[in-house]
């Protein structure tokens, strides 16, 4: 059994729908769409040694593909369109791809960075096309060593990581979400979040499992349409990252709005300031809120808050889900005391593979059964756990991961550059915002911070772009010539700048 099988085990043959997105499609028909992609691949002869590559945004197509893939045994790899080309050749390379399923809007920019040899598949090229019949399920998949879906995060160099995860930890994490979330068939979710997210793949993965349906929305940056959709199509369930909600409290008419159908909404991929917890409590009175915590190197979900505490552990991101342990660990691996600090550690069958053909970063990572998030935290009296900082450097902005290592080789391309270094600081939109500390080797040149963004977004995606520059004269250094990354977040915390 693939994770496919198991996701639509109960619901293939419904005429119930699965999907809302320009049209209504039922389970029935997007499990004929996801049986001709298994097809499709099993007559090229692709096997559980393959990756393929989907490029698209939230849509009908990416969804067939990423289940007719995984459902052929195949490695699943979704990645963001807005990938860089460097970035999108780096992948292709390394996982030997052959065929990529793209929107046709960005067929152009992968046939520039790909060899002849690989094949394309758009959506004109699927439509109308369905399988009749049932296919067997692959009994060959070991679902505890084989990998279903990998998953690219930025990592602590400029290449980005693979997170391999099997068949086991996508039916495992899907279960437990299910599970504390209380879902089932009557539940209806409107998804603004990308699925090539961790977060937005177990969207679909938990609401199809359980014979729930999905409403796509795209038209983010036409936030009302969220709130309208969400009455509109009767939805019970919304998830968003914190500038998704700090965006609808503060750019929406959220606060005039009544929800009849609306059960719950969850919040991850970042911490969401107290104060917008707050104002959510108060506006969506009867509505369960829940506060989650997770990593794509732990499929999506590590812990959440159960609605009933939010009041009273604000700011807490909870306990773990059911079926993963969740720890705060010193330095010598024992349990933190209540008030001390130390580091995030999780155990379960949602925990990674591993990180693909990188033995160091999972070495780093995972000992033993054990996952070191490398997020610091306190935890309560009642165990419950409190995110301080991040041991990382990894920038989370707008639910994105960014590698500041990336962005530093951009600027310091620019031949009167000498130094740079790039942290996130607080924003209380995108969580945190990235700001560039720049030393130019001469004060009088006529570069400014204006040219250094402009520099920047034109070789990077937008997410990526500083949205600060600030010009010194020398980074701060350690005795060993180490840039002291603590000093310069020290330095914005005093001058307050947000």
């Amino acid at each position: 059994m693939t994770f496919t099988d198991y996701v639509f085990e109960n619901s293939q043959d419904l005429e119930k729908t699965a999907i809302i997105h320009k049209k209504e499609v039922s389970y029935r028909e997007i499990f004929k769409n996801i049986n001709y992609v298994t097809i499709l691949l099993k007559g090229k002869g692709y096997t559980k040694e393959d990756c393929v590559l989907i490029v698209s945004e939230n849509s009908t197509f990416f969804i067939k593909t990423y289940f007719g893939v995984i459902k052929n045994g195949s490695v699943c790899v979704p990645i963001n369109p807005a990938t860089s080309e460097e970035d999108i050749k780096y992948i292709i390379e390394i996982l030997k791809i052959k065929l990529v399923f793209v929107e046709e809007r960005y067929k152009n920019k992968i046939e520039n960075i790909v060899s002849r040899e690989v094949q394309f598949y758009t959506e004109k090229d699927l439509e109308g096309l369905e399988y009749e019949g049932n296919l067997l399920e692959d009994n060959t998949i070991d679902i505890k060593k084989d990998i279903a879906l990998i998953m690219f995060t930025s990592g602590s160099t400029a290449k980005p990581k693979g997170v391999m995860l099997t068949h086991y930890n996508l039916m495992y994490n899907t279960n437990s979400i299910i599970e504390y979330l209380n879902l089932t068939k009557k539940d209806r979710i409107e998804v603004v979040l990308p699925f090539y997210y961790c977060y937005g793949t177990s969207l679909i993965n938990t609401h199809f499992r359980c014979g729930g349906s999905v409403v796509i929305n795209n038209r983010f940056m036409f936030p009302q349409t969220v709130l309208e959709h969400i009455n509109k199509y009767e939805c019970t369930g919304f998830a968003g990252v914190p500038s998704t909600y700090q965006i609808l409290l503060r750019m929406t008419e959220i606060k005039n709005y009544k929800f009849s159908s609306l059960r719950y909404i969850t919040q991850a991929g970042g911490k969401l300031p107290e104060v917008f917890i707050s104002e959510l409590i108060n506006i969506l009175k009867g509505v369960d809120i829940y506060i989650m915590y997770g990593q794509t190197e732990a499929t999506a979900r590590l812990s959440y808050l159960p609605p009933s505490q939010i009041r009273n552990k604000l700011g807490s991101i909870g306990r773990g889900i059911p079926g993963t342990e969740l720890m705060v660990l010193n330095k010598d691996g024992e349990n933190v005391k209540v008030g001390e600090i130390g580091e995030v550690v999780a155990k379960g069958g949602n925990i990674m593979k591993g990180y693909f053909n990188d033995k160091e970063e999972t070495e780093k990572v995972l000992k033993g059964e054990l996952l070191y998030t490398g997020d610091l935290a306190a935890i309560d009296q009642d165990g419950y756990i409190y995110i301080v900082s991040r041991e990382k450097n990894i920038i989370k902005s707008g639910g994105n991961r960014v590698s500041p290592k990336e962005i530093e080789n951009v600027i310091l391309q620019i031949s009167e550059v000498v130094e740079c270094a790039v942290i996130g600081i607080s924003d209380d939109v995108l969580g945190e915002a990235i700001k560039a500390f720049v030393v130019l080797k001469d004060s009088n040149c006529n570069i400014n911070s204006k040219y250094i963004i402009d520099y920047c977004r034109d070789r990077l995606p937008k997410y990526k772009t500083p949205k600060y520059v600030e010009f010194l004269k020398t980074l701060p250094k350690n005795s060993s010539g180490k840039v002291l990354l603590k000093v310069l977040k020290e330095k914005m915390n005093e001058i307050g700048e947000v």
